[in-house]
């Protein structure tokens, strides 16, 4: 089976910047729409923001303008590069795939990371 592997959480300081990766842990075909979801102590796990495999975007709008979403088809992994970090943005971060195929024919859905832990100081 395939999983995803979130990196690059950590503890930075508000305004300073820190980029997530997620990458598919052995190769596949293709992944669907990827994307970011956060969940803060206390809160419902919210998103943050897709991607599309044709590149398309969203995002939450407390995200908006700070955040940027992107992904690199050919090596299976989705990035988010965020700045102008705040204090609430501390979270867990998790990635998601929609829908992977994983040999010909043959797709597995709703794929999720083991979560990366942001923190921000204020």
């Amino acid at each position: 089976q395939v999983q995803l592997v979130e990196s690059g959480g950590g503890l930075v300081q508000a305004g300073g910047s820190l980029r997530l990766s997620c990458a598919a842990s052995r190769s596949v075909f293709s992944i669907n729409t990827m994307g970011w979801y956060r969940q803060a102590p206390g809160k419902q796990r919210e998103l943050v923001a897709t991607i599309t495999s044709s590149g398309t975007t969203n995002y939450a709008d407390s995200v908006k303008g700070r955040f940027t979403i992107s992904r690199d088809n050919a090596k299976n992994t989705m990035y988010l590069q965020m700045n102008s970090l705040k204090a609430e943005d501390t979270a867990i971060y998790y990635c998601n795939a929609d829908r992977i195929s994983i040999s010909f024919g043959i797709w597995v859905y709703d794929r999720w990371g083991q979560g990366t832990q942001v923190t921000v100081s204020s």
